[in-house]
């Protein structure tokens, strides 16, 4: 939902004519994600501030349109039409000539008013930013357009729906009330609840915070703790592990040694040890480092390193929106959600240890399931 793809219109991808026609790209650039790190804090610094209440980030995508105009114009002169590649995927079934782009993918490119809901046009003209690539942008549950060809089994002429905020979506799909939160740990972590109806931020950017607000379904938002550092953190220390194994002659997997080290967490009930897992920094503190302390001659086993990790993912996570806050936003229950917590017991123990609250771990909660739950709710 940050990233970007460009591609030239009525040239993004050709058609395969097979049994199960398919399509594949054509004139459409690499994938820049939301890992992205080449925009700076110096670079970022240097851009306008947006007409809107979320500060943009690295990986961004009009922060990261901005730096190629800046460091690689060039490249730009070949595309005419940008959006996620989730919008990329709708204009190719569609056949859009100009790309549609929901107020929730909107909002995480940067530069974008979610109150008036249309991009800061005068601010990104004053600057130089192309912007006749920008999507047109609607509601979120809008249908896009129809399939302009039979596609993977789905009928020529299928509604399309506007492509939607995977985070959004994974939050939709666990059906929360309104005192439930949402813990997501994947690749990243979230933690979020919903706001009361007729919430809406400030229309300006705000000093970076921990917590944000995504827009959700219906004008609705969601207050959002969106750590950088989920099982992405978790992931790097088993490759750590794999690779100072196979220095000292011996071999091992991944998925092998991810069932050793948490199994070797689940034998240690409690450590001393501190880890601060913010590896990959935090949008609202980029120049955060990972450290460890209190390291002793009695914690150094794989165990109690192992524990001390998934104890610093949850705490970090509660540190950005701590229970108190919680509960002073009526919340009584914590639904539990994604594929890192979903295979980690350890995780879960600590889950269940930082946060006071009853904590249901979800079964379906899923983007693409909750993507295909709004549409259905949407049909009249």
């Amino acid at each position: 939902m940050h990233g970007v793809l460009l591609w030239r219109t009525n040239q993004g991808c050709h058609w395969i004519n097979s049994e199960n026609r398919v399509f594949e790209p054509k004139e459409v650039s690499q994938l820049v994600t939301w890992e992205d790190g080449r925009c700076t804090a110096d670079f970022l610094s240097s851009l306008p501030q947006p007409q809107s209440h979320l500060n943009v980030a690295s990986g961004f995508g009009c922060a990261t349109v901005f730096w190629y105009l800046k460091n690689r114009p060039e490249f730009l002169q070949q595309y005419d039409a940008a959006g996620t590649i989730q919008d990329y995927v709708v204009s190719m079934l569609c056949g859009l000539q100009k790309p549609l782009m929901s107020v929730q993918n909107a909002a995480s490119w940067g530069y974008f008013s979610t109150r008036t809901k249309t991009w800061n046009m005068d601010i990104l003209q004053e600057w130089g930013f192309p912007i006749h690539i920008l999507p047109n942008v609607v509601d979120a549950g809008c249908i896009a357009g129809r399939t302009s060809y039979e596609w993977c089994g789905i009928p020529q002429g299928a509604e399309v729906g506007v492509a939607l905020g995977d985070f959004q979506c994974s939050v939709y799909s666990s059906s929360p009330g309104s005192t439930d939160a949402v813990l997501n740990i994947s690749t990243s972590a979230q933690l979020t609840f919903s706001m009361p109806e007729g919430f809406h931020p400030e229309d300006h950017p705000s000093p970076p915070e921990a917590v944000t607000y995504f827009p959700y379904f219906k004008d609705r938002y969601l207050a959002v703790a969106a750590s950088l550092n989920g099982g992405n953190v978790f992931a790097s220390f088993v490759k750590m592990l794999v690779q100072w194994t196979a220095e000292l002659g011996l071999e091992s997997s991944d998925s092998n040694m991810y069932s050793k080290v948490i199994s070797a967490a689940l034998s240690v009930n409690d450590t001393h040890l501190t880890i601060c897992p913010t590896l990959y920094g935090e949008r609202h503190s980029p120049h955060s480092q990972a450290s460890v302390s209190n390291l002793t001659s009695a914690n150094l086993s794989l165990g109690h390193v192992t524990r001390a990790l998934c104890r610093g993912i949850i705490e970090n996570i509660h540190s950005m929106l701590p229970s108190h806050r919680l509960k002073e936003s009526g919340i009584k229950r914590i639904i539990g959600s994604g594929s890192a917590l979903a295979r980690n017991a350890a995780l879960k123990q600590e889950v269940e240890r930082v946060f006071p609250f009853p904590i249901v771990y979800g079964k379906d909660v899923d983007s693409a399931v909750g993507a295909a739950m709004v549409m259905v709710q949407q049909q009249p």
